[in-house]
C-alpha cells in the first residue's frame, strides 16, 4: 500500500472512531460548553483538567500537558505501540487494517500473521494447562493450592493450570497444526540437546501472564516438587510477545477493577501467589514485577492505574533490601510511593494466611515514606547490643538523614535516630553537620523575566492555536511566513498545506508531530473556549502578529548585517546596505504607527 493510501486509512478510522465515545468508553466525562471534561488518567486528580474538543477531535490535559488524537488516547492508556493501537481502533468499527510498513506488503502481513499465529497458540496452552488441572490427574497441585486457601473460584479467575510432564503439550500443540518452530519461538516450548521439543514449563503448577489486553503473552510455573538442579519459580523466556519488563503480573485484572470500581492505589508485590491471596483477600489493585529489576517501562504502567504506590516485598533481609532497590525509578516517573514494613520472616501471602485481611491492612497502615524506610531498613541490620554496630547504623543512618528535603523531616528522623542508638539528638545534629554536603543537583537558571523573547514565544503559541483552530480572525494570516523554526514550523507548514485542501483539520497536526512535542502542548494548552473568541482575542491576535512582524523583520536586519560584514565586493556590500535600509524603513513603520 502507498503511504497516501495508509494516510487515508488513519483518516477514515479517526473518522469511525468518535473520540468522545472512546475516551468517554474508558473514562467518565462531563460535558461543559461545548468540550467534554474529566479526570487526566494520565496523572492523578481530583479536579478535571483533561479536556476533549469533539468538534476538532484531539485532547488535552491542562494538568500534565498529555495531548493527541483518538489513536494517540489508545495507545498510552493501554500502553500499546502504534500499530497496537490501530488494531484495537480498526478492530472496534470492523475496519480491517491494510498492510503498510517499511518493509513490503507481503512481509508486513506475514509479520502480523506470525503474531496472530502465536498468540492463539498461547491461548490454546493456557487451555490445554486448564483442562490438566480438572482432568483428575492434578491432585498434588489441587492439593498445593488448598493447602494455599485458594479457593476454586479464585484459581478460574486467574486462570490456573497443571503441567503434567514434559511431552503432553508439545504433542498437544503438534496435533493442533502448529509449528515445532512456532512452538519454540512462543516460549511454551524449548528444545533439548538433543533437539527434542518439550514443555518449557514441564511438572509445574503454571500462572498466565495476561497483559492489559487480555492477551496470554507468557507463562509462570512453581516446582512443587524440591529439586536441586531446577529453581522452584521461572517464567517462559523473552519472545515477540512478552518482554518482562514491560509487563506486570495481574494488570488484567487491575484495569478491569480501575474501569469498574476505580482504584485509589496499587499495591506492588513479587510473586504470583502474592498477588492471589492479596486479589482473594480483597485487596483488588495488586500487581507483581515477576522478580525483575524495576523498570521505568513497569513504572509508567503503574502510573496509569493510580499514581499512589505501596511497595510490599517479602519480610525476609533480601526482600526488605529489594524494596529498596528501584525507588528511584517510581520517583522520576511521579509516583508517590510508601513502603510496608512485614513482619520478619512473612511474606504477603502468609500475612494474608496467618493474619488475615484485617493483619495486612494493618501492616498498610503503617506503611512509610521511603527515607523513613531507609532509615528502618538500616535498623534491622545491625545488632544495638554491640558498640561497633551501634556506631555503623549512626553512620548509615545519617547519611540518609542528609538527604531530607526539610527541616521538620530532618528533625523527626534524628529523633528516631537518637531512640534507637541511645545516641543523644544534641551529637547527631554535630555530627551531621560535619558531613559534607549531599551532591547537588545542577543549579537551575534564574527564571527569565517577561521581556521580549516571553512575547514572541507567546504571540507564536496564540497565532498558531488560532489558524489551527481556524478562527475566523485568523484565516487571512500566513503563518508559515513568519520564519518559524523547529516544531513551530511543521505546525504552520501544516496549516499552510492543510489550508491548500480546503480545511484546516487539527488532528491531523498528530500524524506530523508525536503527542509528546513541548512547542505543540503548548499551542494546544491555550484553552480553545473564550480564550480564542470574542472581540478581545481578535484584538489579541493582532498584538501578536505585530510583535511576530517585527520580530521576523529584527532577524531580517540581522541577516543582512551579516551578510554585510562577510561580504567581499562593494556590489554585496551595496546589496547588503539596501536590504538594512528596507527592513528597518518597515520596522520604523511599526514601531510608528503601532498595530499593522
Amino acid at each position: 500500500m502507498k503511504r497516501e493510501d495508509y494516510a487515508e486509512f488513519l483518516r477514515v478510522l479517526k473518522e469511525k472512531n468518535d473520540i468522545v465515545d472512546v475516551i468517554g468508553a474508558n473514562i467518565k466525562l462531563e460535558r461543559r460548553g461545548y468540550g467534554y471534561w474529566a479526570c487526566c488518567p494520565f496523572h492523578h486528580e481530583k479536579t478535571p483538567s483533561f479536556s476533549i474538543n469533539a468538534a476538532d477531535k484531539y485532547y488535552h490535559c491542562f494538568g500534565c500537558g498529555a495531548s493527541g488524537d483518538v489513536i494517540s488516547f489508545v495507545k498510552e492508556y493501554e500502553n500499546v505501540d502504534f500499530a497496537q493501537a490501530v488494531q484495537i481502533l480498526a478492530a472496534r468499527v470492523g475496519l480491517e487494517v491494510p498492510a503498510f510498513d517499511n518493509r513490503t506488503a507481503e512481509e508486513a502481513a506475514a509479520k502480523k500473521h506470525k503474531k496472530d499465529r502465536l498468540s492463539a497458540l498461547m491461548r490454546d496452552t493456557a487451555r490445554f494447562y486448564l483442562n490438566n488441572l480438572y482432568a483428575g490427574r492434578a491432585d498434588e497441585y489441587l492439593a498445593y493450592l488448598e493447602r494455599r486457601k485458594i479457593a476454586p473460584s479464585t484459581m478460574k479467575k486467574f486462570g490456573l493450570g497443571a503441567s503434567l510432564d514434559f511431552s503432553s503439550l508439545p504433542t498437544y500443540l503438534l496435533g493442533m497444526g502448529y509449528t515445532a518452530e512456532e512452538c519454540a519461538e512462543s516460549g511454551a516450548c524449548t528444545r533439548t540437546p538433543d533437539g527434542r521439543l518439550i514443555d518449557a514449563e514441564g511438572e509445574r503448577l503454571i500462572f498466565p501472564i495476561i497483559n492489559q489486553l487480555d492477551e496470554v503473552i507468557a507463562f509462570g510455573g512453581r516446582l512443587l516438587k524440591k529439586s536441586e538442579n531446577r529453581g522452584k519459580y521461572t517464567n517462559t523466556r523473552e519472545t515477540p510477545l512478552f518482554s518482562k519488563g514491560k509487563n506486570l503480573y495481574n494488570i488484567n485484572l487491575v484495569k478491569k477493577e480501575k474501569r469498574a470500581k476505580g482504584l485509589d492505589s496499587l499495591i506492588m508485590i513479587e510473586g504470583y501467589m502474592d498477588v492471589i491471596s492479596l486479589y482473594q483477600a480483597g485487596f483488588k489493585g495488586v500487581v507483581a514485577n515477576m522478580g525483575t529489576s524495576l523498570t521505568k517501562e513497569q513504572a509508567r504502567l503503574c502510573k496509569r492505574y493510580s499514581e499512589n504506590l505501596f511497595v510490599c516485598y517479602d519480610g525476609d533481609s533480601a526482600g526488605q533490601t529489594a524494596n529498596l532497590r528501584g525507588l528511584d525509578i517510581f520517583k522520576q516517573e511521579g509516583l508517590k510511593v510508601r513502603v510496608v514494613p512485614l513482619p520478619d520472616g512473612l511474606d504477603p501471602d502468609e500475612v494474608i494466611r496467618e493474619r488475615g485481611a484485617e493483619g495486612y491492612r494493618e501492616c498498610l497502615e503503617r506503611a512509610m515514606p521511603v527515607i523513613d524506610y531507609r532509615i528502618y531498613a538500616a535498623e534491622r541490620k545491625y545488632d544495638f547490643s554491640r558498640t561497633e554496630d551501634r556506631r555503623e547504623f549512626v553512620k548509615e543512618a545519617l547519611a540518609v538523614v542528609r538527604e531530607a528535603e526539610s527541616e521538620t523531616e530532618r528533625e523527626e528522623l534524628l529523633k528516631r535516630i537518637a531512640q534507637v542508638s541511645q545516641v543523644s539528638l544534641s551529637s547527631l545534629t554535630r555530627d551531621l553537620e560535619k558531613l559534607p554536603s549531599a551532591p547537588a543537583a545542577e543549579a537551575a537558571p534564574p527564571a527569565p523575566r517577561e521581556d521580549v523573547a516571553d512575547r514572541e514565544q507567546k504571540a507564536a503559541h496564540f497565532v498558531l492555536a488560532a489558524a489551527l483552530l481556524s478562527k475566523p480572525y485568523a484565516l487571512g494570516c500566513k503563518v508559515e511566513e513568519f520564519g518559524f523554526t523547529g516544531d513551530l514550523k511543521e505546525i504552520a507548514d501544516f496549516i499552510a498545506r492543510e489550508r491548500a485542501t480546503g480545511r484546516v483539520r487539527p488532528s491531523g497536526i498528530f500524524d506530523v508531530l508525536g503527542a509528546d512535542s513541548k512547542e505543540l502542548s503548548a499551542v494546544l494548552g491555550l484553552d480553545y473556549g473564550d480564550n480564542l473568541d470574542g472581540a478581545q482575542a481578535e484584538r489579541y491576535f493582532r498584538d501578536c502578529v505585530h510583535t511576530l512582524r517585527r520580530k521576523a523583520l529584527n532577524e531580517r536586519i540581522e541577516g543582512a548585517r551579516a551578510a554585510f560584514s562577510a561580504a567581499e565586493t562593494q556590489e554585496e556590500r551595496a546589496e547588503a546596505l539596501k536590504r538594512i535600509d528596507e527592513y528597518t524603513k518597515e520596522l520604523r513603520k511599526f514601531n510608528i504607527g503601532g498595530r499593522r
